[in-house]
């Protein structure tokens, strides 16, 4: 009778605490996981927007100034009309869409800075507090 018992398996109760038990530890871990990824496109977009400062500041000094907000941050890539002075592309690659898939908001000029970059965070909108913040270069990026 001890032989049956060894080859029988778990019981329906062992299966079920089990279960139970990888319940309340992915309840517990899953939320601080997900924290983090809203923090993680925060950090990303603010290294974006570094970015774009040091190639709009070389786009400056080879152009003399700025690009317009109708240019856009795409000056930096492809040469705008009439600036002979351009010795682009300032950016290695496509201007990305900010980790959210919203394009930068650029506009030169700015009302805090010479020209300000704009991420609306997570809501997409202007406005918003901790994932929904907007991220902008003209605050400290850190």
């Amino acid at each position: 009778m001890n032989n049956k018992r060894k080859n029988r398996g778990f019981t329906l109760i062992e299966l079920l605490i089990v279960m139970i038990i990888l319940g309340m530890l992915a309840a517990l871990v899953a939320p601080r996981m997900f924290g983090k990824v809203g923090k993680s496109k925060q950090k990303a977009a603010k290294a974006q927007i570094s970015l774009f400062e040091t190639a709009l500041d070389t786009y400056r000094l080879d152009v003399g100034k700025f690009p317009t907000t109708e240019q856009g941050l795409a000056a930096l890539r492809e040469k705008p009309d009439g600036e002979d002075n351009w010795d682009g592309p300032y950016l290695p690659k496509e201007v990305p869409l900010d980790p959210w898939g919203v394009p930068y908001v650029y506009q030169f000029p700015g009302e805090h800075s010479d020209y300000e970059i704009t991420a609306y965070g997570a809501d997409k909108q202007p406005g918003g507090d901790d994932e929904d913040a907007d991220i902008v270069n003209w605050k400290s990026l850190k």
